[in-house]
């Protein structure tokens, strides 16, 4: 008996090499730490190396995000671990989080000499606008290439309007959109 035929073809990730995954999130460390990180690495990942597609990327971006933890090492720590098993995993948690511990001290040395004055808190709130702006940014960029379905829009504007406007409780929300969310997709799949 023949099996059915999947009209979806897998396709495995590249062989990539350890130094290269290293490298990509030392850069990544390097450049940008906490708000935006996802659009860095979505761009170092899947724009720049091409080593995870656009759907994978999301799908990754996804479950990182749900998660405990900081999303951008669960990120990397999912994307090491799809592309070179349990040693991708850790060489990507370490390549992401060294640039961000050794600036912090850098910081802290710079920072207790520096927050006399008013230009510090300046320049600290730049930063702050930059990553809000880095994630809007690709909030706004995963949003284009998602399906537009009413459910989904529905379930996302409603976790939106439930954590910010009205300010209840994340993880309550998040455990009750879940279920709702995989009951919406499987009645689309189903339609």
């Amino acid at each position: 008996m023949d099996k059915p035929v999947d009209d979806r073809i897998a396709i495995s990730p590249p062989h990539v090499r350890l130094q290269a995954l290293l490298a990509s999130f030392l850069r990544l460390g390097t450049s940008s730490f906490g708000g935006g990180m996802s659009g860095w690495t979505h761009r170092e990942i899947v724009e720049r190396r091409q080593w995870l597609d656009e759907d994978n990327f999301l799908k990754t971006l996804t479950i990182a995000q749900i998660l405990p933890g900081a999303n951008p090492v669960n990120l990397a720590v999912y994307i090491g671990l799809k592309l070179r098993g349990v040693v991708g995993a850790a060489i990507a948690f370490v390549g992401m989080i060294a640039p961000a511990f050794v600036a912090i001290l850098l910081i802290r040395l710079v920072y207790v000499q520096l927050s006399p004055y008013a230009e510090t808190h300046a320049v600290l709130r730049g930063f702050a606008c930059i990553g809000i702006a880095s994630t809007l940014a690709m909030g706004i960029k995963t949003a284009k290439r998602l399906r537009r379905e009413t459910a989904s829009i529905a379930i996302a504007l409603s976790v939106f309007v439930m954590v910010g406007p009205l300010h209840w409780p994340l993880i309550p929300v998040v455990a009750v959109a879940i279920p709702v969310s995989i009951a919406a997709a499987f009645l689309q799949a189903r339609s």
